[in-house]
């Protein structure tokens, strides 16, 4: 595994990191910006908004740069981002951070993605994206907590410096660990990349990976009042089951990274089927603790976990280049936003069992749009062609075995 997919992890962790501080330091903030709660929930919105439409813009724009300067501006954007929310005084200047750092941070994973393909063999492509993944696993697992203690002790401002610090430091392992590649002479530019997107295969394919995310999110974005208002744990034990959460999306994204290149569509049934079943047993059983723990577990194990084989499926289909993936990562992000906006909506309306079973109706339907791999013979997988020199070993990458 080349060093450089370890650096690209470390990046995708500032990235997560920046995404979740919000969530955990909402008081605090609403407090220090002269705002109210539901205001501050706003910015979690234009963040994830902003990382959806406005990403693939500001990819496009670095479209003709080498993919590790890419990568700089990139880091540049963010931490300017980043430092504007540590010194914002007012609601406004916030609002501007967020928007910022949310259009770099989606641009981030595409390129970051899209580099993974280019500097790894086909025999271990699935891994490296689980490993670059794991990145995300952490942001939750690790980044979420740690933000919002050095937050809570120290000031909200406290937790954007140590983004602000931990940017930088992956930003200079970024420039001295990651390979220094030059586009293809043409190859690689927007024309060729946005063809992708005249197969509409490709779209159904975007739209798997949305209800995947979708399902995961209309839950977890609930989990806290799930728990306490239905399972009946104490808010102080909220944290705990979070971080075994993390800990099981660890696990499963290691184990997924492992057969996402030969078995990319079975690994994705295999775990869609698996989160519907939990779903809807955390539904069924949300007032029996252990059965809750069990399947909120289940859900850590199978759910955004899936995002190697994600990966692998949509550059296979389209191609391995910064543009597809970032769109890519669009569609994700379209997910959360679905999934907890829906999930507001129906727990109005049906209480807090209601998203459990959306996340369900989700996941049965990411199931439905399997059905045209399913149902094909059984062929190699198309050849991922990411933007790289002619001749190259990386020119055209073979993808092992059958999907």
């Amino acid at each position: 595994m080349p060093r450089a997919v370890y650096v690209l992890a470390l990046g995708i962790f500032a990235m997560v990191t920046s995404e979740f501080v919000v969530a955990g330091l909402m008081p605090q903030m609403a407090d220090g910006l002269h705002a109210t709660v539901p205001q501050i929930g706003y910015l979690i919105t234009a963040f994830a908004v902003a990382m959806s439409a406005g990403g693939p813009f500001l990819t496009v724009a670095l479209m003709k740069l080498p993919p590790r300067t890419a990568l700089m501006v990139l880091f540049a954007v963010f931490l300017a981002g980043n430092v504007l929310a540590a010194t914002a005084t007012g609601y406004a200047t916030m609002m501007v951070a967020r928007i910022t750092t949310g259009i770099a941070s989606q641009a981030f994973f595409g390129v970051g993605i899209s580099l993974c393909a280019q500097i790894t063999r086909p025999e271990v492509r699935g891994r490296a994206i689980a490993v670059a993944m794991n990145g995300l696993m952490l942001g939750t697992l690790l980044g979420l907590p740690i933000s919002t203690l050095v937050g809570e002790r120290f000031g909200w401002r406290a937790a954007f410096w140590t983004i602000t610090a931990i940017t930088v430091i992956a930003a200079v392992t970024t420039l001295f660990g990651v390979p220094r590649i030059e586009r293809a002479e043409g190859g690689g530019g927007f024309r060729q990349e946005a063809g992708a997107f005249k197969k509409p295969r490709l779209w159904l394919v975007l739209s798997t990976s949305t209800l995947i995310i979708g399902a995961t999110f209309s839950a977890f974005s609930y989990f806290n009042p799930i728990l306490t208002g239905l399972t009946g744990f104490a808010a102080g034990t909220v944290p705990v089951l979070l971080i075994a959460y993390g800990a099981a999306t660890v696990v499963g994204n290691t184990v997924v990274g492992r057969f996402a290149d030969r078995h990319t569509v079975p690994v994705l049934t295999l775990g869609l089927a698996l989160n519907a079943v939990f779903l809807a047993g955390f539904a069924l059983l949300a007032d029996v603790p252990v059965a809750a723990v069990v399947c909120m577990m289940g859900i850590g194990l199978v759910g955004v976990t899936m995002n190697p084989a994600m990966v692998t499926r949509v550059q296979r289909t389209g191609n391995a280049g910064p543009l597809v993936n970032t769109v890519h990562s669009s569609f994700i992000t379209l997910g959360v936003i679905l999934g907890s906006s829906i999930g507001a909506v129906v727990i109005d309306r049906w209480g807090l069992r209601a998203p459990l079973w959306l996340g369900a109706t989700m996941a049965l339907t990411g199931l439905a749009t399997l059905l045209p791999d399913l149902t094909r013979r059984s062929v190699p997988p198309t050849a991922v062609v990411p933007a790289s020199r002619p001749g190259s070993p990386t020119t055209t990458l073979q993808g092992a075995g059958s999907e």
